[in-house]
């Protein structure tokens, strides 16, 4: 009897369905982005709509630039997604509900409060002391990253906006001194369009005015929420396996390859939590060690800007040009912050110094784990954000 003919041996003789299952996850890949893209021009709509007095209201809080810090970090902690915060931030940019120089702090919050899942990831290694002193450093070493280049650089756009300037400068560069309206000459407005003006269209029928224009927001809102949840979860699922191969290799290889890599991971995956949590668990095992994670977390910061960049070519109106300075702020703060952490020799050793140390601090005391991360990403933002409502920071 001859050898028996199996579906492994033979691929071509496969199902339909299973054959075609990773092409239709990079169709839902693509149909992730073009919502999310489709949902930032539809927020803005929203917030055109609503005129320039209400619109302006909804951010009057977050006018100190302490309060907008916070907002950044608390909506990031709550939806831990820094891609749907900025994707926010630049529509409401754009449309003109909110100016650039609120709009900094809260893109700059956004990048610290992305940072907490990770730390998670570590508690699995709770049972064992000396695994868990190793995961719980790896994990935060992108806690005291950003929290540095907050220290570093909030201070000084607040004194001296060198982001905000900076950002000018990369908007207006390839038109001139006065950028125009990015979506007037893009393909990515008239794709959109038709979704677009069907979403406000639909919510236009709620009676016009004030109410259409708050459901236009929230449904905006909650579109550019589940297109980044979709597009994370199928990236993930299509890249299971081989991106832990490509950090492996990463890690093992320079720092400039390691940021490269991270920043390439966090872009197909669409999430720098996952590139990082992928690696944590390794770190405690002892396989890899906390510095040659480092510089992937580095990259995989650089690698949460491009989603929002590309969305905010699809902000309509006389201000869509803020909107594409709002995402090169990102842009903007990520690389100068890696520039003056990790290229300048010294405060490169810190953040990994700070995680070791809360690391070692833990480790014999769980408690302060939980102290250490209720206090920075939930009750310092949530008091700033009240003494804003409140009127206290103006």
């Amino acid at each position: 009897m001859g050898p028996v003919q199996t579906t492994a041996q033979h691929p071509a003789k496969m199902p339909p369905a299973q054959l075609s299952r990773p092409a239709l996850r990079w169709v839902a890949v693509v149909l992730s982005l073009y919502l999310l893209i489709s949902a930032v021009s539809i927020i803005g709509r929203g917030f055109s709509s609503l005129g320039g007095n209400q619109a302006e209201q909804l951010f009057a809080f977050a006018q100190n630039p302490l309060v907008g810090l916070a907002v950044g970090v608390l909506a990031t902690v709550l939806i831990q997604s820094s891609t749907t915060t900025t994707a926010i931030t630049v529509a409401a940019v754009g449309s003109g509900a909110l100016d650039i120089g609120q709009a900094i702090p809260i893109i700059m919050g956004a990048n610290v409060g992305t940072t907490v899942t990770c730390t998670f990831v570590a508690l699995g290694f709770a049972g064992n002391v000396t695994e868990f002193r190793r995961a719980l450093a790896a994990s935060t070493i992108h806690d005291f990253y950003n929290l540095l280049a907050l220290l570093v650089l909030f201070p000084l756009e607040v004194a001296f906006h060198p982001l905000q300037r900076l950002s000018e400068a990369l908007t207006a560069a390839p038109y001139g001194t006065v950028a125009p309206d990015p979506s007037d000459f893009n393909l990515i407005r008239a794709a959109t369009r038709p979704l677009v003006n069907g979403v406000t269209t639909l919510t236009g029928s709620a009676g016009g005015g004030t109410l259409s224009a708050a459901l236009t927001i929230v449904v905006g809102v909650g579109l550019i929420f589940a297109a980044v949840r979709w597009l994370s979860h199928q990236l993930k699922v299509l890249m299971v396996g081989r991106t832990r191969e490509v950090l492996l290799r990463a890690v093992e290889g320079s720092p400039a390859k390691a940021i490269g890599v991270g920043a390439g991971v966090t872009i197909v995956t669409q999430s720098s939590t996952v590139t990082n949590s992928v690696l944590v668990p390794l770190v405690g095992a002892g396989t890899i060690t906390p510095a040659q994670l480092y510089p992937v977390t580095v990259g995989a910061n650089l690698g949460t800007t491009l989603t929002a960049l590309l969305a905010a070519f699809a902000v309509t109106g006389p201000d869509a040009v803020f909107g594409l300075q709002a995402a090169f702020v990102h842009v903007g703060y990520n690389v100068v912050a890696m520039v003056i952490i990790f290229v300048i020799p010294l405060l490169r050793p810190v953040p990994l110094r700070l995680a070791s140390g809360l690391g070692n601090l833990v480790a014999e005391r769980r408690w302060l784990l939980a102290v250490y991360l209720v206090a920075t990403f939930i009750v310092l933002p949530g008091v700033l954000i009240l003494l804003g409502a409140l009127g206290v920071l103006t």
